[in-house]
C-alpha cells in the first residue's frame, strides 16, 4: 500500500514538473510585486494562489484577497472555467 501511494506521489510530481516546464515554454507574462500591489482590490484583477500544499504550509504570508485553487494539473481545467477571460488573472 505504501509503495502504491509513493508511486502515485512521484507520478503527480512528474506531471507538475512537466506542466511547469510547458508553462515556461509558453512565455507566460510575469508581473513584479511592485506592479501588482496597486492592482490589488481592482475587481478586474483576480489573484489566484496556486502554491503546492507544502509551500502553502511553509509560508506565513498570503496576498490579501487571493483565491486559493488546487495546483493539481488534472484539476486546473475545472476551476479555470470559473474566471472570466476578460479579467486579468494573476497566479502565484
Amino acid at each position: 500500500m505504501l509503495r502504491k501511494s509513493t508511486v502515485g506521489m512521484v507520478m503527480a510530481f512528474m506531471v507538475l514538473v512537466i506542466w511547469v516546464v510547458m508553462a515556461g515554454a509558453m512565455e507566460i507574462p510575469r508581473i513584479s510585486k511592485e506592479k501588482l500591489k496597486p492592482m490589488l482590490g481592482n475587481p478586474e484583477v483576480v489573484v489566484i494562489d496556486v502554491r503546492t500544499f507544502f509551500d502553502l504550509k511553509m509560508s506565513v504570508k498570503q496576498i490579501k484577497g487571493a483565491v486559493r485553487e488546487d495546483p493539481d494539473p488534472t484539476k486546473v481545467k475545472s476551476w479555470a472555467k470559473k474566471y472570466s477571460k476578460g479579467k486579468t488573472i494573476v497566479l502565484y
